[in-house]
């Protein structure tokens, strides 16, 4: 794996307590980083943090709970954090979340509530635009760098739900326009996960057996896999800004 010295940067990793989240803090936090970790209030976001200081016991690591479905405790979240780690060099936006344990046909326009909408669009997209705004300032201080974690969806629809993936096509066009805002000093790029071996919501069925028929590579991505080029976007690619990369086995070949 692409391995850097990341002493005394900082970071903030959202959607962080599993799967490419908690992958990422790991990873970012094996580099040297600080990291704070965001995920909902509850246990499991204390279990990874708790886990991650097991591992790493002479790293700083943070956890900053907040629903980010909300403007203000997105807020707060940026605030809390940027108090504990003294500045902030990344943020890595990769909340995210379907809210529904199997995938919505594309045709069933009546499962698309008003409320499912809203807190699709809040969760998936405009989380990722209030944090960046609330860390601005901080970011181009340092010549930081921002990461969303988009999704195949983006390029060509499907996933869980009509909604996410119209959620996970705005992101893709917010990250091009902050990183219109933002350069020079601020790089903003994404990343497009295919198939994810992780506690996902939503269920696809037999994972192993639908990767081995129609991803190339004959696997789901690990949330290491996917972790490596989040860190790669933060602390390389010093000359790629608005790119959103897939990230697939190889799944549109």
């Amino acid at each position: 794996m692409v391995r850097f010295d990341l002493s005394g940067k900082r970071a903030l990793v959202t959607g962080a307590a599993s799967g490419i989240g908690l992958a990422t803090a790991r990873l970012l936090a094996q580099s040297g980083a600080m990291v704070a970790l965001n995920d909902l209030p509850g246990d499991k976001l204390t279990q990874a943090v708790a886990t991650l200081q097991a591992e790493l016991p002479t790293q700083t690591l943070y956890a900053v709970a907040g629903d980010l479905a909300n403007s203000q405790t997105a807020q707060a979240v940026a605030e809390d954090a940027l108090a504990r780690l003294g500045g902030m060099d990344y943020l890595i936006n990769n909340a995210g979340a379907p809210f529904t344990t199997t995938p919505i046909p594309a045709n069933d326009l009546a499962a698309l509530t008003d409320e499912f909408w809203d807190r699709i669009l809040r969760v998936n997209l405009l989380s990722a635009f209030w944090l960046t705004k609330a860390l601005q300032a901080t970011l181009v201080r340092q010549h930081g760098a921002v990461v969303n974690t988009v999704s195949i969806a983006a390029f060509g629809g499907g996933g869980s739900s009509v909604a996410y993936a119209t959620a996970k096509s705005g992101l893709r066009g917010l990250t091009r326009e902050l990183a219109r805002g933002l350069a020079p000093q601020v790089r903003v790029n994404g990343i497009a996960p295919g198939y994810v071996r992780s506690p996902w919501a939503c269920s696809f069925g037999d994972l192993d057996a639908e990767t081995a028929k129609s991803v190339p590579l004959k696997r789901p991505g690990e949330p290491a896999d996917y972790a490596e080029l989040i860190v790669f976007l933060c602390a390389g690619a010093s000359y790629i800004t608005g790119e959103v990369i897939e990230i697939n086995g190889g799944i549109r070949i």
